[in-house]
């Protein structure tokens, strides 16, 4: 395998250590669903559906005084390299927590109270970086189906590989680098709703990467509102976010 830094700086996929992998978001692709989206985020590709809010079932799972927000984040069986097992795994159920406790402090959850919203996620095809990638889709089907937010929810991670600090990993660096840094912001509100650290990292590199991570998320955060003025205030082309 070649470095995954090359004496020039550059990434094996081309990039710049602050690079984002291309993006493209589209909003209501699922007639079926209240709200919907799609992202491709590098090599990653995503359906979020969104249905609600509507009655709890069971009945006695229900809440007087708000909203029971319910995700599921999924792999289909051909999204990654080897087969994967149509059973959820023990990842898939903690990135459905991990997604929820994501998007909930954006949702209005007290408007709706002895409701349920349900958030699905099914990744397609997995490139490293899903779960943010899924936070970002599920954010805009969320608003596309109406659903009193505060503000929408961008994610981005950065990380470290071949020593450096770099944003936004694709598989192989998340597998052969040294470090991985999931965010997730309301950017209007300046507030982290999802932080995860896997490895090791100095405390100037943490700074770094947290740097890294946050502007990553608020150019998200313009794709996702662009992604919506698109679908109710305009035509043409879905957002894609390209790399000069």
């Amino acid at each position: 395998m070649t470095a995954l830094i090359n004496e020039q700086g550059l990434r094996h996929d081309g990039r710049r250590i602050e690079d984002l992998r291309p993006i493209k978001i589209e909003v209501g692709i699922l007639k079926n669903a209240n709200g919907s989206a799609y992202i491709e985020f590098g090599k990653n590709k995503i359906i979020a559906a969104v249905y609600g809010p509507k009655e709890v079932h069971p009945k006695h799972m229900a809440l007087p005084d708000r909203a029971v927000l319910r995700c599921r984040y999924h792999m289909s069986p051909f999204s990654t390299d080897t087969r994967k097992n149509p059973a959820p795994s023990r990842r898939e159920i903690e990135i459905s927590k991990v997604v929820r406790e994501a998007l909930e402090p954006a949702i209005m959850i007290n408007d709706y109270p002895r409701t349920a919203i349900d958030v699905f996620l099914e990744v397609l095809q997995s490139d490293g970086g899903s779960r943010c990638a899924g936070i970002n889709a599920a954010s805009v089907a969320l608003a596309d189906a109406g659903i009193n937010m505060r503000d929408l929810v961008s994610a981005c991670a950065a990380g470290k590989v071949g020593g450096q600090v770099v944003l936004d990993l694709d598989d192989t660096e998340d597998k052969e680098g040294q470090a991985d840094v999931p965010v997730a912001i309301m950017p209007n509100f300046d507030q982290v709703t999802l932080f995860q650290l896997d490895g090791i990292l100095t405390q100037e590199e943490f700074k770094k990467a947290f740097g890294f991570a946050l502007g990553g998320c608020r150019k998200l955060y313009q794709l996702q509102k662009e992604a919506l003025m698109k679908k109710y205030f305009g035509h043409g082309e879905p957002i894609v976010e390209e790399n000069e």
